[in-house]
């Protein structure tokens, strides 16, 4: 049967079904599988996910870590398949990064230039791959068949490929995946709006104004240089390295509410 890992390394998951039942199973299953702790990030859609990958490669580093990442809905295009969008994985650094292949997951990884490649798996052939050489007794064609891969699938490729086994996949080139749209991922807590863009595609430089959908907004290397009361454009926190994204901000209060802003609003 299936044998306890003994190195401990990081795991999180991001994913769009996150009700509390969801998030449960989920983190106890990945939890238990790969004996690890498990940080959890809720999302609803493609584009959020894609930016939140992003952090949490950056959060890393260099240190080992699996990201599950699936925001797979069965609908629209995603019928043409046996059973949802599919899955592949790239890796990063020291971080194996699992992920449903849908919409912008991995735009934002395309365009920071992270993999020029990605391993596309093919559910059931992964698993009767594990079920031979584990000589186990997983029901192949009922997890090929769930609703809910990310509890049914995803720990067991991971466990597998992380104690030395390998998938099988098909390479793709990343030239496939769409670009990220100039957009709002994410709004935080404070109604702070993460954007797609970064400061050097728009040569901006602290008074240089932009003209968005939202109005003419002044741009400031920092939050700190912000006038109180004013909505502007900064270099946010989030991002890779030294690539990090726009944000839209206000100092003293939550820019969505005065600009009417949310996650996926378009920027121009």
């Amino acid at each position: 049967m299936f044998l306890i890992l003994e190195n401990l390394m990081h795991i999180t998951i991001i994913n769009d079904c996150h009700d509390e039942n969801a998030r449960a199973r989920q983190t106890a299953r990945v939890a238990g599988w790969l004996q690890a702790p498990v940080s959890f990030v809720a999302v609803n859609d493609t584009r959020e996910a894609g930016g939140n990958l992003i952090d949490i490669l950056d959060a890393y580093g260099d240190q080992p870590a699996i990201v599950l990442l699936n925001v797979a809905p069965r609908n629209n295009s995603a019928r043409d398949n046996n059973n949802g969008t599919p899955f592949g994985f790239f890796e990063y650094r020291n971080i194996t990064v699992f992920c449903s292949l849908e919409g912008e997951t991995l735009s934002l990884a395309k365009k920071l230039q992270l993999t020029d490649k990605v391993t596309v798996m093919e559910v059931a052939q992964v698993l009767e791959e594990i079920k031979r050489k584990e000589q186990s007794s997983l029901a192949v064609e009922d997890i090929s068949r769930t609703q809910f891969r990310s509890f049914h699938f995803l720990p067991y490729a991971a466990w597998y490929k992380y104690r030395g086994g390998v998938l099988p996949g098909e390479e793709r080139s990343v030239e496939n995946w769409p670009d990220p749209l100039p957009s709002i991922w994410w709004v935080d807590n404070f109604g702070n709006g993460k954007t797609s863009l970064l400061s050097e595609e728009l040569e901006l430089k602290p008074g240089v104004t932009i003209k968005t959908r939202f109005g003419v907004l002044p741009f400031h290397s920092r939050l700190k240089d912000v006038p109180q009361g004013i909505t502007a454009l900064v270099e946010g926190s989030s991002g890779l390295e030294d690539k990090r994204f726009l944000e839209i901000v206000k100092q003293g209060g939550p820019a969505c509410e005065e600009l009417g802003f949310q996650s996926g609003s378009k920027l121009f």
